[in-house]
């Protein structure tokens, strides 16, 4: 998983760009969408202009036909804190008996 940046920090394209730098040049672009039901959708428009302070600001969209990829992958909504991980089962598995007359033996 590429590194990311602590959350609540505004992101800059430097740090943008470094960070896709790591990733796979041939690697397609998805946006994670709403944490609360995090889904993948399809890179669109990326455009500049200025905030309401006057400060440079640059937006990434979603495609204009709004391409819904379906659910992030659980473990890039885990990376990302939308979900917590998942620990998987401490017990193992249980017998049960079999009723053959012979009570005593047990099969998984």
């Amino acid at each position: 998983m590429a590194p990311q940046l602590e959350r609540g920090a505004e992101m800059t394209v430097a740090e943008l760009m470094k960070l896709l730098s790591l990733a796979d040049p041939s690697a397609r672009v998805r946006l994670g969408i709403n944490p609360f039901v995090p889904m993948a959708h399809k890179m669109g428009t990326v455009t500049a202009d200025t905030d309401q302070d006057g400060r440079p600001i640059v937006y990434l969209a979603e495609d204009a036909e709004a391409v819904q990829y379906g659910f992030l992958p659980r473990p890039v909504a885990e990376a990302l804190t939308w979900m917590p991980p998942v620990e998987p089962p401490t017990r193992g598995r249980r017998l049960r008996a079999v009723s053959d007359g012979d009570a005593s033996r047990e099969t998984p």
